[in-house]
């Protein structure tokens, strides 16, 4: 957001350049003034947007042309000055000012002010000075607007800089190209864009009800019956006799109508209006998404992880709904195109793997247990992406108010258009949009977007040790690494849980593939994601423990009927230690087919053993299943359940068990040493005191005491 502008005048000398700010600032006329006003800084309420405003009186004849050059090129906006009463000040507005700016390189909006208007014996026709103006507007793209006034008079002396600071945070120029009469392409794509989110029953026109919405976006303020009946009259009386797709459709109005009625704004001088509209849908002056519309602030600490919110569910759910124009629960490759046209490319972000990587129905269509589960993983592992398309596709301008304020209305002259009426003012009974005054308060540029973080949650963090220190929520989302050896079946297992069918013909995996699916675990559903590296990845991917951050559990995969298959995954675990810090499960695939032994030094059996496994309702494993057959044996909740429970599935070092071994060794011996040599003192000291004659005296003397029992009862009987 701009946080000042600097307006410089410039012009032939004796034009009013100078009375025009003094006449601003004492509100009244002064006939001598200096010949170059010092600059003067406006106030912060009387600008549109709050933005500080200084305004530089200029000559440029003589000593002050070197500091009139550099005014200029510090210009956020000039003012050219003419007197109405001067026609060659107005004829040196094209044939040497606009060159002379140009010639120095800048680029910024001018507009044309017709000083002195209360010399001239008649009033000039709106018409006649369009004829006038049209020929420089057309010539010279910068040129804003024209507007004439009377320093003298005080008339529309407050609207000359008004129109000054809106040539500068409303420019015409990235909106509609003067010359042609036309909205650019760039913003037609947008206000496209915009058009197609607010259609929200996506019957291609917005009706009543839609158009309601639209105005409270964006105006925080309702239209009136009549003003929606103006809508309509407008459009319809504007568009009549034009080539092109009609403005309405019974009474609606679709897309022409609505770019035709963001061109008459521009064209009758109501840029922000549509500024207005671009800025509540996240553009910026570049007609583009702005960064912080897109990847609003969202910072995940570290070990936690990011999952859709109650919020983000159920949006994504009413856009499914949406979309699915035919109610048949699931979105065809035609309903996802319309779904994501709003996106960049128009297209999801998903590559191909999409939507191999969810549920769908026979069809190959996305159900909504799919789609929901898609955006599950997404956000898991690409949290960015999920809060980039929740904007493209609308979250969360249907769910906040914007508000809007009132511009005060001042006659003018746009070079917008032809015929359409340019000098008009604000009218008490015209229709927000059109005007902007029946909306109360406009809000500042900056203070318009809502992050889009209320459709995003913070998880607890992965370690079981951690998440009782974590107030984020509870995970919903969990992610498996499938590792194993080329053939072992992990593509099986990765589509068994899609539930689509098993392939009998082998096809290597050459790229990342991950599936995604709801799985019942502990009377809740929960997300698992399964994801298998291609076999020139796997290596690459391992070697960074960094990359493993959100991995809540590895399946360890191997052929039973393969003597080299268990081998891959020992060795895998050898080259990468720390896949050993991970929750582990050992998976026993094509169980159907005959059980051979492992070319391994121990069998898989023994090694999950030695690894000190103590899996829930399987000890140590491997679990045997068959997709083939469909056995898998409850393979995937019981990932789920070690995945959210670790404890006993965390592989344990060998030199951990022998330490521990170790320890309870040491602890035996230290027993037995204490326990042999209490039993040895005992028997010492009863047979010594047995043998001599002081024990009677020595027996006496302590009877009763703490260690009387050790003389035992033969000792006593002699006392």
């Amino acid at each position: 957001m701009r946080q000042e502008i600097r307006l410089v005048l410039a012009g032939d000398s004796g034009v009013g350049k100078s009375t025009l700010v003094t006449s601003l600032i004492k509100e009244i006329f002064v006939d001598d003034v200096q010949p170059v006003v010092p600059e003067i800084t406006l106030p912060l309420d009387v600008s549109p947007e709050g933005v500080l405003t200084k305004i530089v009186d200029t000559c440029a004849a003589g000593d002050f042309h070197e500091r009139f050059e550099t005014e200029l090129r510090r210009a956020n906006v000039i003012a050219l000055v003419y007197s109405v009463m001067d026609t060659d000040s107005f004829e040196r507005i094209p044939s040497y000012w606009l060159p002379y700016i140009r010639s120095l390189g800048i680029n910024v909006p001018v507009i044309l002010v017709g000083n002195k208007v209360d010399l001239r014996s008649n009033d000039l026709a709106n018409e006649e000075l369009e004829e006038e103006i049209a020929p420089v507007m057309s010539d010279f793209k910068e040129v804003e607007t024209c507007i004439e006034c009377s320093a003298k008079q005080l008339l529309n002396v407050s609207e000359v800089f008004f129109y000054a600071q809106k040539a500068v945070l409303y420019p015409t120029a990235p909106l509609y190209d003067s010359r042609l009469h036309v909205l650019k392409p760039a913003c037609v794509d947008a206000l496209h864009t915009i058009f197609q989110l607010c259609d929200t029953d996506k019957d291609g026109v917005l009706s009543d009800v839609e158009l309601n919405e639209f105005q409270r976006l964006c105006f925080k303020a309702p239209l009136q019956l009549e003003e929606l009946e103006g809508i309509r009259a407008l459009v319809s009386d504007g568009t009549s006799g034009l080539d092109g797709d009609p403005a309405l459709r019974d009474g609606a109005l679709t897309l022409a109508g609505f770019l035709y009625l963001h061109t008459l704004f521009i064209q009758r001088g109501r840029l922000e209006t549509t500024w207005t509209v671009l800025w509540t849908f996240g553009y910026g002056m570049d007609l583009t998404l702005t960064n912080a519309y897109v990847y609003p602030h969202f910072v995940i600490p570290p070990g936690c992880a990011a999952e859709l919110s109650p919020n983000g569910y159920q949006f994504l759910t009413e856009v499914f709904k949406a979309h699915d124009k035919d109610h048949d629960g699931a979105l065809s490759a035609t309903e996802l195109a319309a779904l994501f046209a709003t996106a960049p490319g128009k297209n999801h972000p998903w590559g191909a793997n999409f939507p191999a990587s969810t549920e769908t129905d026979e069809a190959g269509a996305v159900t909504l247990q799919g789609w929901l589960a898609q955006w599950s993983m997404t956000t898991l592992l690409e949290h960015r992406t999920t809060l980039a398309y929740l904007a493209y596709l609308g979250y969360p301008l249907f769910a906040n108010p914007f508000s809007n304020t009132s511009l005060p209305g001042s006659g003018t002259v746009s070079p917008h258009g032809a015929n359409m009426g340019m000098y008009t003012s604000a009218s008490p009974t015209s229709y927000a949009w059109m005007d902007g005054t029946a909306v109360s308060t406009r809000p500042r540029q900056d203070e318009r977007l809502t992050p889009a973080t209320t459709a995003l949650k913070l998880v607890r963090p992965r370690k079981a040790a951690d998440r009782k220190k974590s107030g984020a929520d509870r995970c919903n989302v969990f992610l498996a690494l499938v590792l194993g050896a080329p053939g072992s079946g992990k593509t099986a297992l990765l589509c068994s849980l899609l539930g689509k069918p098993f392939q009998t013909k082998y096809t290597p995996t050459n790229k990342l593939f991950r599936a995604v699916n709801a799985v019942e675990e502990g009377g809740a559903e929960q997300y698992l994601v399964l994801q298998e590296y291609g076999s020139h990845q796997e290596a690459e991917a391992l070697r960074s423990p960094s990359k493993l951050a959100n991995v809540s559990a590895i399946v360890y995969v191997y052929d039973s009927s393969d003597t080299n298959s268990f081998s891959y995954i020992t060795n895998l675990r050898q080259q990468f230690p720390h896949l050993s810090t991970l929750p582990s499960l050992f998976v026993a695939t094509k169980a159907d087919l005959d059980l051979v032994q492992q070319r391994h030094e121990v069998q898989p059996d023994v090694y999950c053993r030695k690894l000190g496994l103590r899996i829930p309702h399987l000890g140590a494993g491997p679990l045997n299943v068959s997709v083939r057959q469909h056995q898998v044996a409850g393979l995937y909740s019981l990932l789920l359940s070690i995945a959210a429970n670790p404890r006993g599935a965390v592989p344990q070092h060998s030199s951990s068990l022998s330490y521990a071994r170790m320890r309870w060794k040491m602890a035996a011996y230290v027993f037995l040493a204490l326990f042999g040599a209490t039993g040895t003192a005992w028997a010492v000291l009863r047979i010594f005191f047995s043998r001599g004659p002081s024990l009677a005296s020595l027996a006496s003397a302590k009877a009763g005491s703490w260690f009387a029992p050790l003389w035992g009862g033969a000792a006593r009987s002699e006392l």
